[in-house]
């Protein structure tokens, strides 16, 4: 099955950490495979965002690139879809339909930014869709993008090998360590 990378810009140490996890957090559990941050090298995110999946499961990866571009370009070359969520893009619902096409067949690179995205990002991407043209969360667009890409199956996706799982209860918390 082909990948679905999620690629966070701009992340800045000592602002971003939170919202840079988040995006790592929504990208892991809407089915995403991988999130690869660029910006400011901030090993504790990535290692925080790694101990997640340690701990409940899952194949999730977070890593850090410091040249985006050279990255972008890579995955051009191989032919591989670049996606960038952008409140001034196409609407969703009017390019879903390609999208799970695309994502079908090959690899998928999903960019999501935070400050202002350089104008290079537009060209560079396959697909400039937006979620909402309002202002909006990255997290927030994101969790809605692969919901919708991936049509809410990734609510059922089984992560194995953690040490914890929840059990679903109707009240109440129920945790059990593996």
């Amino acid at each position: 099955m082909p990948l679905v990378v999620v690629l966070r810009l701009g992340h800045r140490v000592g602002r971003d950490e939170r919202i840079t996890t988040h995006v790592g957090l929504a990208a892991r559990a809407f089915g995403a495979d991988e999130i690869i941050i660029a910006g400011d090298r901030d090993d504790a995110v990535v290692e925080s965002i790694n101990k997640v999946s340690q701990q409940w499961g899952g194949s999730f990866k977070a890593s850090y690139t410091e040249n985006w571009v050279s990255l972008v370009k890579e995955w051009k070359n191989n032919n591989r879809a670049v996606v960038h969520l952008t409140m001034y893009g196409l609407p969703l619902q009017q390019v879903i339909q390609q999208l799970r096409l695309e994502q079908a067949s090959r690899d998928m690179l999903v960019i999501v930014g935070g400050p202002k995205v350089r104008a290079e990002t537009y060209r560079l991407a396959d697909y400039n869709v937006a979620v909402t043209n309002q202002p909006h969360s990255e997290v927030a667009a994101l969790a809605v993008f692969l919901d919708w890409l991936f049509a809410g199956r990734e609510l059922e996706k089984i992560h194995e090998g953690g040490r914890m799982r929840i059990i679903p209860q109707p009240r109440g918390k129920k945790v059990v360590h593996i």
